[in-house]
């Protein structure tokens, strides 16, 4: 009897957790749909915008203007990571610190000394247990990422590199693919590369075009817009992040509660034998005492 209400114990247990688990999966399934939606609405803005970028930089004005700059050698670079203040997301926090660190350390392989801005209760974690020293850390980015959030990330490290304190910024951030899909990436955003296959096509229309006019000229028009790309791309790698945060999430939740329910129907079969083998008992017991008396 002992044994079927210790399994009687486990059963009440497990279903409490797959109740957690099935909750935390319907709260995870709402914020996705949030989010992405932002990533939705984020990537054809930056992607009009890196294709004005390729229309309006030309090689010829790397010397102008110092985001622009093209280093020969990056003697010093940023390395941005995002990462989420919350756990029970899968390996999402776990893939995204060994991009960063497989980044730090082809960086350093190759001469350049490394400074870390981590954002994120988790990163910031790991890194502190490991002893790294961190330049920055954030953990007050809330869930629903503004572009003021990526200004406060990196305008600083912008103004760094335009005074040449920087050779390169990158970006550790998670790709939104779909919910099963979000695999770290590593977006270099300073010095400033728009995509390549806008900066082909803004070449052809640049042949065909032979002149346009721009208003209030191509100087103001890339003073403001370079800046502007730049907390953009950092904007848009923040809103992927946090999609693929919730994604991640609903996923490791959702296998948490299938696993919970395979684990309920094999403690009920081993209960149910547990119970009939007891009533065996007791039926011959009961059967063995009254052929005794006879």
């Amino acid at each position: 009897m002992a044994k079927s209400q210790d399994i009687k114990r486990r059963i009440r247990s497990v279903e409490k957790t797959r109740q957690i688990t099935r909750t935390m999966e319907m709260v995870a399934t709402s914020k996705l749909k949030k989010m992405s939606d932002l990533v939705h609405a984020a990537r054809p803005y930056s992607e009009r915008l890196g294709e004005v970028i390729g229309r309006l930089t030309d090689p010829e004005l790397r010397e102008r203007y110092p985001l622009l700059r093209q280093p020969e050698t990056a003697r010093r670079a940023a390395v941005l990571l995002l990462t989420s203040n919350r756990g029970l997301a899968g390996a999402f926090n776990v893939n995204l610190i060994r991009e960063a660190r497989q980044l730090m350390q082809r960086l350093r392989k190759d001469g350049t000394e490394v400074e870390l801005h981590v954002v994120g209760k988790k990163g910031i974690g790991y890194f502190r247990f490991q002893g790294v020293e961190m330049a920055s850390r954030r953990m007050d980015v809330p869930d629903r990422r503004e572009p003021e959030h990526a200004a406060e990330l990196v305008d600083e490290l912008r103004e760094r590199f335009a005074a040449e304190a920087l050779d390169a910024v990158y970006v550790v951030y998670a790709q939104y693919r779909s919910a099963l899909s979000t695999p770290p990436r590593t977006l270099k955003v300073l010095p400033v590369e728009p995509p390549q296959e806008k900066a082909d096509e803004a070449a052809g229309s640049r042949a065909a075009e032979a002149n346009y006019i721009l208003s209030p000229g191509a100087d103001a028009i890339l003073n403001e817009l370079l800046p502007l790309y730049v907390r953009n791309s950092v904007y848009r790698a923040l809103v992927e992040t946090a999609a693929a945060e919730q994604g991640a999430r609903r996923t490791a939740m959702k296998n948490a509660t299938d696993n919970a329910g395979d684990i309920l129907d094999n403690l009920r079969r081993t209960y149910n034998r547990a119970r009939q083998a007891q009533i065996t008992q007791e039926i011959a017991e009961i059967v063995g005492g009254a052929a005794a008396l006879e």
